[in-house]
């Protein structure tokens, strides 16, 4: 798979590092690499201006230091294992939900854009606990268009993408602000923690003032539902993908599922603990996004001269790190080319910052579990109800710079007798 990236097989051939005088950047991978660029103070987050201009310059993705502890810590404090698993039933029922919208009846269906649809109804409710109806429906027609130009040229002239990306994402800002503003007008305690803008509003420093502003709150929420978005759509596409030309680990997903769903009534619904037992089906997503992660590549830019193996980069140099070079590196994982979801039964045993799918170190993920549960229980349903068989002889992808798949992924289903 990997070799359908033509810019990774291009660095691997440069070594361990190289330059590039355009917009001087530095690309570099590794796992001193990569240790490198989530631990070092010598590196602000910085992305690309696109970006930034459409999701904003308080995303956790743009701050540093000491603003970029306290949004990370009022992220984490909703989406940190203890307080997602009371949503295990709530993600339960939009999973459900989904698949007899979308898939139920269908013989063939166009797998991304409804994993697309999935993970963004998905954060609609637990994010915002905005429900399904028209102010949805535009929220959905928004977030595409902003999504749409997050990689583009930054040029605002009328008709480019970049123009529509901006005018959405306007609007999206405007649609969070009265979403807050409604919250807050409550003040009924019952309504502080009930989802991921009630409990930013709720957390408060030491001073008993508020921890986030509106404007950090607006953006974060905003990043949180582009990465979110992006990354659990492409991995759960890919996910399904493989299990379609690889037998052996399909069934052995599909035994640990049917397990599961034997154990419990016909309407039961899973939970934390169902998703404790699904070693296997994890271990497999896990080994997806080795090999493809579905974000090419992250950003940080340098505050100062920094030397970095040898070298010295520049003040004001955009570091670009590579999360595909690392993690097919055969030093590291042996065979890097062979799918072996059995590489991470210990992921102790993986060096630290050499699978950095998920960032590392103290800048890891914080959706991290989030995605998790929202992968095991989408891949739950589908294994257990459904069959599935790949439409397309081409089955390659491209980056934009995320992974797409050839025309999304088209497939034919069947739908199983429920256990």
């Amino acid at each position: 798979d990997c070799g359908g990236d033509k810019f990774t097989q291009t660095v691997l051939q440069k070594g361990m590092g190289f330059s590039c005088n355009v917009e001087l950047d530095v690309f570099i991978h590794g796992q001193a690499a990569n240790k490198f660029v989530f631990t070092s103070n010598t590196l602000n987050n910085q992305q690309p201006p696109s970006v930034q201009r459409l999701l904003g310059k308080k995303t956790l993705v743009e701050v540093s230091d000491e603003d970029y502890k306290r949004i990370r810590g009022a992220l984490i404090a909703f989406l940190k294992p203890e307080v997602l698993k009371q949503y295990v039933g709530n993600m339960d029922g939009e999973v459900k939900k989904h698949f007899e919208m979308h898939w139920q009846g269908k013989e063939t269906v166009t797998v991304m854009p409804l994993m697309k649809t999935l993970t963004f109804n998905i954060m609609c409710s637990l994010l915002f606990n905005l429900e399904h109806g028209a102010r949805r429906e535009k929220f959905v027609k928004w977030f595409e268009e902003l999504v749409e130009g997050l990689y583009s040229i930054p040029v605002n002239l009328p008709f480019t993408r970049f123009n529509r990306s901006l005018q959405a994402t306007s609007r999206i800002q405007n649609m969070i602000m009265d979403i807050i503003h409604e919250k807050r007008s409550r003040k009924q305690e019952a309504y502080l923690h009930n989802d991921l803008i009630s409990s930013l509003l709720s957390l408060r420093g030491d001073d008993k003032a508020t921890l986030l502003s509106d404007q950090e709150i607006v953006d974060n929420v905003r990043g949180v539902m582009v990465a979110g978005h992006d990354t659990s759509s492409i991995l759960l596409t890919f996910l399904i993908r493989h299990l379609a030309n690889d037998p052996i680990v399909y069934a052995a997903i599909l035994k640990e599922q049917e397990d599961i769903a034997t154990s419990k009534s016909s309407e039961g619904v899973l939970t934390w603990e169902d998703l404790a037992k699904m070693k296997y089906t994890w271990r497999t997503a896990l080994e997806i996004l080795r090999i493809i992660p579905p974000v090419l590549c992250g950003f940080r830019r340098t505050r100062k001269d920094t030397e970095f193996g040898g070298y010295l980069i520049p003040k004001g140099w955009q570091v670009c790190w590579v999360a595909n070079m690392t993690h097919m590196n055969d030093s590291i994982f042996p065979e890097p080319s062979k799918f072996d979801p059995s590489r991470f039964e210990n992921q102790a045993s993986i060096p630290p910052y050499c699978f950095v799918a998920f960032g590392a170190g103290p800048r890891i993920c914080p959706g991290y579990e989030f995605a998790r549960i929202e992968v095991l229980v989408t891949m739950h349903y589908l294994v257990t109800r459904y069959t599935w068989k790949l439409c397309c002889n081409n089955n390659k992808f491209s980056r934009d710079p995320i992974a797409i798949p050839t025309q999304g992924l088209p497939i034919n289903i069947e739908q199983k007798n429920r256990l």
